[in-house]
């Protein structure tokens, strides 16, 4: 995950990238965002295969493709907030399945 920031005119815009999301997290991480007033300003549906292939919108066949999401807002702590809770929800699944699998 990387941080930026952009400056357009006179207003601060940061942006934060979340890249390879699980496409069982995509609608959670979006209603997230909305919830702690982030604009989803790219997302996009890259190959895994052939670098020169990405889509702004769903394909027909997503598997092989990786999620990759762009979200912005005038304050930099509620982006922190955001990638906080998806750092733990991640890793809770993570946890999750290491003990089912034992």
């Amino acid at each position: 995950m990387l941080t930026d920031k952009i400056f357009n005119q006179d207003k601060q815009y940061y942006c934060i990238e979340f890249k390879n999301i699980p496409k069982e997290l995509l609608s959670w991480l979006e209603n997230l965002a909305w919830e702690y007033r982030c604009k989803v300003e790219k997302k996009e549906w890259k190959s895994k295969y052939n670098n020169y292939v990405i889509y702004d919108y769903e394909p027909f066949c997503s598997d092989g493709f990786e999620i990759n999401i762009t979200l912005s807002s005038k304050c930099g702590e509620y982006l922190n907030f955001v990638r906080y809770l998806y750092d733990k929800k991640v890793k809770k699944i993570g946890y999750l399945n290491s003990c089912f699998s034992l």
